[in-house]
């Protein structure tokens, strides 16, 4: 078992005021962001690497684009955003801030649920 520190991780705070703490690793990266209350991040998108998001508080608006039309949905404490390669942004238009982790990753596109669901053996 590896504990890797809060400390260890890289920390950058970007021009719009997000905080982000990256963990890089072989295989994935893991980073943890706050965002202030009123940050509207840039548009963008990923080629290849996989980002999914988990909201740990707040809300924020999920922006993405498919087929030239835009789509919004607002998300909570809770919920998973799995942008794919879409064109994205988030905006933080609530009163407080707003707190995710980010998962990335490339994918092979196998489907390893099986693996997943079964890889626990009792010692």
């Amino acid at each position: 078992m590896q504990i890797i520190s809060r400390s260890d991780g890289i920390s950058v705070e970007k021009k719009e005021g997000t905080k982000v703490i990256y963990h890089i690793f072989h295989e994935f990266e893991i980073h943890y962001n706050e965002v202030p209350a009123g940050t509207t991040q840039a548009w963008h998108h990923h080629d290849v690497i996989e980002e999914v998001l988990y909201i740990l508080s707040g809300e924020l608006e999920a922006y993405w684009k498919e087929k030239n039309k835009t789509f919004k949905q607002t998300v909570k404490v809770g919920d998973v955003v799995r942008v794919e390669n879409t064109p994205h942004t988030f905006i933080n238009s609530s009163s407080g801030p707003a707190v995710f982790v980010v998962f990335r990753f490339v994918p092979d596109g196998a489907d390893k649920r099986h693996i997943i669901k079964n890889d626990k053996h009792s010692d």
